[in-house]
């Protein structure tokens, strides 16, 4: 009893401290859980003791037991409205677990002491297992609220301790007689089970460090998120309104609407429309990035057919194909294949797709769009005859701001973005993307769907090649 005021003098500090209402909760949640499996412990001790001794007094003090569980239940159904946040509530409740806990520790010890009164000889090994093995679980699953596991441990060390001086009082032995030694080995199980508890206590503390570690940690990274969301959001408003003009001053430069540009001009107007161009570019990816790992980026998934999907992209790089002297041509489907997924999304990724294959192609080369049946998959893949890829690249193809070639004076510019976004976007329709390559002889870039079913053939098929200037 003086375990339990004690738990009623500091029961203000359990709401001070930050975390109590959370050991509230999980003990009561915990509680609730493993019901069946204290009673089928407890039902498999009352059968087996049951068999060697009284079967009324047994099952009599059984029953006592397992009534307690229903306080514990309507405990779990009145705490389940608390939200963690009235400590009036949260102060009924603990005292309501102190109550529960002490019935049903008293419940549990007279049913054991009651199985030990009943064995007159052989020692007392069959209650004493009980009660540790009720002492263990209350160890193992009660670390939560260190109070209330005192509780219940002090009602148990009563218990193992009647069995002890029950032969000690019966029988009043010499003290190098057996029943001495078996007083002397529970009082050792006795420092064992606080020692255990003392260690169990311990880690739930660290793990509950961890956790606010954790959660810390989250929060900063949260804000630092919202700091880049922001900056971005800043920086894209303060530089596509100037840039939008600048740009748009250079190509009335560059067609003559401001008069003719004289020769040596020309060069120079042409880088600066150029880096505006890939300036744009770099603004355009980062707020897809940030839209995408902030999970912004909308989709609207509908039926696509694939064929008409890689012709509207070959369609739409042409004049970049024609201005490079490339040729692009596409082997479509034999049938027109069905896959689903945002239109827009993915004429952005075979965009990228294309355009990284024109520039690392020479003139005069060919790239190759081809759609393939793969039974339940459907692939659409981009062939270039460039310079390749070197082997064990794929981390720099698909990283973020990384190109293969990061030289100073690589031969084509980009933002070192295209190709994560586009692998994002890919995962997000559930789908694959990915390339095989070799150095000198080009690359092949991939992406694999799942096929929207039909009554068609499941046999892969390809059509004629058709070409694009």
């Amino acid at each position: 009893m003086r375990v339990q005021g004690a738990i009623w003098e500091t029961r203000s500090d359990w709401f001070n401290s930050v975390g109590r209402e959370q050991r509230i909760k999980e003990y009561i949640t915990l509680a609730n859980q493993l019901i069946w499996q204290r009673q089928a412990s407890f039902f498999a001790a009352a059968i087996l003791a049951a068999v060697y001794f009284n079967p009324i007094s047994t099952f009599a003090f059984y029953i006592v037991v397992a009534l307690t569980e229903l306080l514990d239940q309507s405990l779990g159904r009145h705490s389940k409205a608390w939200d963690g946040k009235d400590p009036v509530v949260g102060r009924h409740i603990l005292k309501r677990i102190a109550l529960n806990t002490t019935v049903s520790a008293l419940a549990i010890s007279v049913f054991i002491v009651n199985i030990a009164v009943q064995q007159e000889s052989g020692g007392h090994f069959t209650p004493l297992f009980f009660l540790f093995s009720a002492s263990l679980f209350a160890v193992m699953y009660n670390s939560q609220m260190v109070g209330i596991l005192m509780l219940r441990l002090s009602i148990y060390s009563v218990a193992f301790l009647s069995i002890a001086f029950l032969d000690v009082l019966r029988f009043s032995p010499p003290l190098n007689s057996d029943i001495w030694l078996e007083f002397f080995t529970i009082i050792f199980v006795l420092y064992f089970i606080i020692d255990i508890s003392a260690k169990f206590y311990v880690r739930y503390q660290e793990r509950l460090d961890q956790m606010k570690l954790i959660k810390e940690e989250n929060k900063r990274t949260k804000a630092a998120l919202e700091v880049k969301r922001q900056f971005l959001a800043t920086v894209s408003h303060e530089l596509r309104t100037p840039l939008t003009s600048i740009m748009g001053s250079l190509d009335l430069v560059n067609h003559g609407a401001l008069g003719e540009v004289p020769e040596k001009l020309k060069p120079v107007i042409g880088i600066a429309a150029k880096n505006g161009r890939r300036l744009a570019d770099l603004i355009d990816d980062l707020l897809d990035l940030q839209k995408i790992e902030a999970g912004e980026m909308e989709f609207h998934f509908e039926p696509i057919n694939v064929n008409d999907l890689i012709n509207e992209a070959v369609e739409s790089i042409a004049g970049y194909a024609d201005k490079l002297h490339i040729r692009v041509t596409t082997v479509p489907c034999l049938r027109d294949y069905l896959i689903k997924g945002d239109r827009t999304r993915l004429m952005q990724v075979m965009n990228n797709l294309l355009s990284n294959a024109l520039k690392f192609s020479e003139e005069g080369g060919v790239v190759e769009v081809r759609a393939e049946n793969l039974g339940a998959r459907v692939r659409i893949s981009v062939h270039d005859e460039g310079v390749g890829i070197p082997k064990d690249a794929k981390e720099r193809v698909f990283g973020k701001f990384t190109q293969v070639d990061s030289s100073d004076v690589r031969k084509v510019g980009g933002t070192g973005l295209g190709l994560n976004i586009s692998k994002q976007i890919i995962q997000r329709h559930d789908a694959t993307i990915d390339y095989v390559s070799e150095l000198g002889v080009g690359s092949t870039f991939f992406i694999e769907f799942d096929r929207l079913r039909d009554s068609e053939d499941e046999s892969p098929d390809i059509a004629p090649v058709a070409e694009v200037a």
